[in-house]
């Protein structure tokens, strides 16, 4: 079978977190401030009686190359929380999508009543304390890269640190890796192995979804007329970033869409 780019980023993180354990031990990490740090409960900022945005910031992505290298995150953060963003995704994967730690970590800093998720690639418990020691408030867990046990690995840590979690499938079998335990389940509409976007995705797995979960659309979205009709559709999150991060003002951008929506 041909390999995926989602094939080799996944190969590329196994080395690097070896790497990092390398670095920076398990316990240095939780020397640090943030991780005796009680996270945000992300149910506390969504509004279940309209569309809630978690606006990302992104400087690139291998499907859309590089969306902004000149805009940095605390700035933009703190305008996404302005504009009405219900939390922020903040991209921690370097070689790929140009993030870091110190993104993370200086946005929690300074934007501390908002939520904010670590977008990587979680493939081991190693990567749950990074989360907790450098401020998010939620984990991304992957299905397509994991397998039963690692989700309740990761979960279990991630409850007993006060993490919360965000489930991402794409496809019905997916969902078979969801437990208890998981608050929100994301359905990606760009399918990661080929980067085909289909926000039918989304629609054809709505009700199929555990109905006591923040349900959040991820991807494709452009529009507020997407968001609107996928809001119709039962979800209520929806994870959105190249719409805002391709503009010259991301929170600008974010606060304009939200207009929009609420009109």
């Amino acid at each position: 079978m041909m390999k995926t780019i989602l094939d080799t980023i996944t190969e590329h993180k196994r080395m690097e977190v070896l790497m990092r354990k390398g670095r920076k031990p398990l316990e240095q990490l939780k020397k640090k401030p943030f991780y005796d740090r009680d996270p945000l409960d992300p149910a506390g900022f969504f509004d279940l009686s309209r569309p809630c945005v978690i606006a990302e910031y992104k400087r690139k992505s291998p499907s859309k190359g590089v969306l902004s290298n000149s805009i940095s995150p605390v700035p933009v953060v703190s305008a996404y929380k302005e504009g009405g963003a219900s939390a922020a995704s903040i991209l921690t994967d370097r070689d790929f999508f140009g993030g870091s730690f110190r993104d993370l970590e200086n946005v929690k800093t300074t934007v501390r009543d908002l939520p904010l998720l670590r977008k990587d690639f979680m493939i081991e418990p190693y990567q749950v304390h990074e989360a907790k020691a450098y401020g998010a408030d939620i984990i991304l867990l992957i299905a397509a890269i994991l397998n039963r046990e690692q989700v309740v690995e990761m979960t279990q840590l991630a409850v007993s640190l006060g993490l919360h979690i965000l489930l991402e499938v794409h496809d019905e079998k997916e969902l078979d890796l969801w437990m208890p335990g998981i608050g929100m389940v994301g359905v990606n509409n760009r399918d990661l192995r080929n980067f085909d976007v289909d926000l039918q995705r989304s629609v054809d797995l709505a009700s199929k979804l555990p109905a006591e979960v923040l349900k959040v659309s991820e991807s494709g979205l452009h529009e507020p007329n997407d968001v609107l009709y996928l809001f119709k559709e039962g979800y209520n999150g929806f994870l959105m970033g190249e719409r805002f991060m391709k503009t010259d003002d991301p929170g600008g951008a974010l606060k304009d869409f939200m207009q929009h929506l609420n009109q």
